[in-house]
């Protein structure tokens, strides 16, 4: 199964439906400040949820379950992820989460705190305290092993982020 997680494009449809294509997902998240009409959004398997910029009526946080795995989904500025992530932590106990997706930053992460998964992709419009605009693919192997993987938005590897990670249904 591979998830391909955004965030914060900010406009760029055209740029996100080239990395959907390439990357070819079999469900793709969005976390928030999309900035588009929403049916402007590529029509594939979506989870998307609304940003501090975003005007359209779509759910503030989500959750998504596939393999055995609930990620929870939210752009992160009501949780202020810049600050600190106690609360986004803890609301992601609440939502018995084994992967957090959120954006907001614009500064790509992936760290596994005690049995979750956090991830940012970064932003694929414009990086903040990170060299590139960045994306991030998700792939559930067998025996619920996860592989992140980050790239730029022309498809490039990044090697300094991401990894192998070892999650409990």
């Amino acid at each position: 199964m591979k998830i391909l997680i955004t965030s914060d494009s900010h406009g760029k449809k055209d740029l996100l439906e080239q990395i959907i294509e390439r990357e070819k997902p079999d469900h793709t998240i969005h976390c928030g400040d999309f900035c588009t009409d929403l049916i402007e959004l590529p029509d594939v398997p979506l989870t998307v949820v609304r940003g501090n910029c975003d005007w359209e009526r779509v759910p503030e946080e989500d959750t998504y379950e596939v393999d055995g795995l609930r990620f929870y989904v939210t752009h992160g500025h009501l949780f202020r992820v810049s600050q600190s992530g106690l609360p986004l932590k803890y609301r992601a106990e609440e939502k018995d989460a084994q992967i957090v997706c959120f954006g907001h930053s614009h500064y790509p992460v992936c760290d596994q705190v005690d049995e979750r998964l956090y991830i940012n992709p970064g932003s694929i419009k414009q990086a903040r305290g990170f060299a590139y605009p960045t994306y991030s693919v998700l792939s559930i192997g067998t025996d619920q092993q996860i592989e992140v993987t980050y790239h730029q938005v022309d498809g490039t590897p990044i090697t300094e982020r991401g990894g192998t990670y070892q999650l409990k249904k």
